[in-house]
């Protein structure tokens, strides 16, 4: 009997992108059963990866690449991807991202910015963007987006009239913020994709929960909340707004000038129809690199489980490393999960071979019954 099997993982993350571990156990499945109709609907949470997802959901995308200023101020080229329906996706980890850089250290911390984030949203809008998906994710900056507004025109000035320096470390030197520049933003507005709801400031905030991942030491981290708290007094809008903290603040400077939060999973799953897909399926396949109970609060496989149970479709979840509480069928809905590190021996040779063992954990899939 042939089945409909809707495989649509994440990426894992710097090891296989979501369309490559989406091919790999496609290939598993099909040495199993060859019979049966494979849907590939590789996904994102919103931060890196969310250009490869929707390339793929869409015939129409068309892929380009600008070169713009690095998170240190190092040129990169980064990808942008246009929708067949005028809608832009432009990824900060592209632009800004912390793999922009050559080793995250405490100056990185300090001095990295959003500009050429900002540099790709200008872009974007001056090709005739509609609107404007911002994938938030895999930051190297805590500068609230200041950056970002500054390449769209926005003057953050010190009190001689000057434009700030870069970084966490320029909010510090802050007196003025005028965002009346920003002549240009597409019509239908900028959608903030994230997978986090943390404000700006606070136990919680970007600075005390992302800031030590991007090399801020211990005692960096007061004066980072500092200079964010210093930006939001003279921006004048709501810190506590939830994912306002995502990618160092970004979100906020993005609210600033009229954008929306989204979470990220939800709004690529509505995009490339993952809801009406599963719907007509026997059986869903999803994945992340690790699977565990942050999986379950917003990230893509909860996206992808919740997708099936509204269709009474079993899943499986693949992952390079499956936590013990939320291993087989422990979560409802999840009809079995395989982890890669286990069928390979070791997390290391998961790590080095993802999609070798992403396809061994199709094929193994598709020989359980379900």
């Amino acid at each position: 009997m042939q089945r409909r099997i809707v495989i649509a993982p994440d990426s894992f993350k710097g090891t296989a992108t979501a369309p490559e571990v989406a091919r790999a156990i496609e290939r598993g499945w099909r040495r199993v059963r060859p019979e049966d109709s494979t849907v590939l609907l590789p996904m994102a949470d919103g931060g890196e990866g969310t250009i490869d997802a929707l390339e793929t959901s869409d015939p129409g995308a068309a892929r380009m690449m600008l070169r713009v200023r690095g998170p240190l101020g190092v040129p990169v080229d980064a990808a942008l991807l246009k929708l067949s329906d005028g809608t832009w996706i432009v990824e900060l980890a592209e632009t800004s991202g912390i793999t922009r850089l050559e080793a995250v250290s405490r100056f990185s911390a300090c001095t990295a910015s959003t500009f050429g984030l900002g540099e790709a949203i200008r872009f974007a809008t001056s090709r005739g963007a509609q609107n404007v998906l911002v994938a938030l994710g895999s930051s190297a900056s805590t500068d609230a987006g200041a950056g970002m507004l500054q390449a769209l025109g926005a003057k953050l000035l010190d009190a001689s009239g000057r434009d700030i320096g870069p970084g966490n470390v320029g909010l510090h030197d802050l007196a003025s913020v005028d965002l009346s520049g920003i002549a240009m933003l597409p019509p239908r507005g900028i959608v903030a994709l994230t997978d986090v709801t943390n404000p700006l400031l606070g136990k919680r905030g970007a600075a005390a929960v992302f800031g030590p991942q991007k090399g801020a030491a211990s005692e960096d981290i007061v004066e980072f909340e500092s200079g964010l708290a210093r930006f939001a007094e003279l921006v004048g809008l709501e810190p506590d707004a939830p994912g306002a903290g995502a990618a160092g603040g970004t979100a906020y400077g993005l609210l600033a000038i009229g954008a929306t939060i989204s979470p990220g999973a939800a709004t690529i799953a509505e995009a490339i129809r993952l809801h009406e897909t599963i719907a007509s399926a026997d059986l869903a396949i999803t994945g992340e690199g690790s699977f565990d109970t942050q999986s379950l609060a917003g990230k893509v496989p909860s996206e992808v489980i919740e997708a099936a149970i509204a269709a009474s479709t079993p899943t499986v979840v693949l992952a390079g490393r499956v936590a013990d509480e939320v291993a087989n069928d422990r979560v409802r809905g999840v009809a079995a999960t395989w982890s890669l590190s286990e069928l390979a021996g070791s997390a290391e040779s998961a790590m080095r071979e993802t999609e070798l063992w992403a396809e061994t954990a199709g094929a193994r899939a598709a020989a359980s019954a379900f």
